[in-house]
């Protein structure tokens, strides 16, 4: 569920709480001038919209004449459009050894080929146990078998490196 994010802005007779006694006012057209609140909201009435603390901070404050409940829609839209254009990536992992079995081999493949093809990354992990740790050439070959069986949808990221006591290879869709 979303997070909802609470609006601080001052509108209208919430901004008489501000300490300063002149706002600096602005409108569409630019600068009006510097003015007490009750004069700018007096403003504000005449012309059936609202006043909005824009900068609280500023010397005097800078408050603005606008349709609040129009502003409050378009920054709303605004914020859905780029939620809705960030695109989510995860990692997906796959272990295996280096003397895997062909059986075995074949189902991390098509495991590996159905994460790339929802868009996601695949890290290939190869554990090295034992005296494995002296044949490293064969997770390596793994790894290349595998990014090379794979390279009509995927590319390697990360070159198969060693950490440790495995070796990892990184693969993103095209």
């Amino acid at each position: 569920m979303p997070s909802r994010v609470v609006d601080r802005t001052r509108v209208n007779k919430q901004i008489r709480l501000i300490k300063a006694k002149q706002i600096r006012v602005v409108a569409d057209e630019g600068q009006i001038g510097i003015m007490d609140i009750e004069s700018a909201l007096k403003l504000a009435g005449e012309r059936d919209l609202d006043l909005v603390e824009i900068n609280p901070d500023a010397d005097p404050p800078v408050c603005k004449i606008m349709d609040y409940q129009k502003f409050k829609f378009n920054k709303g839209k605004k914020l859905q459009k780029s939620r809705k254009k960030q695109a989510t990536l995860t990692l997906k992992e796959i272990r295996m050894s280096p003397l895997i079995g062909t059986h075995d081999y074949e189902f991390k493949k098509l495991n590996a080929r159905k994460f790339i093809g929802h868009g996601d990354k695949v890290k290939v992990t190869i554990r090295f146990r034992g005296r494995e740790l002296n044949r490293q050439e064969l997770g390596e070959k793994v790894l290349n078998r595998l990014a090379l069986e794979l390279k009509d949808i995927a590319k390697v990221e990360l070159q198969p490196k060693t950490e440790g006591r495995q070796m990892v290879m990184i693969l993103m869709a095209l």
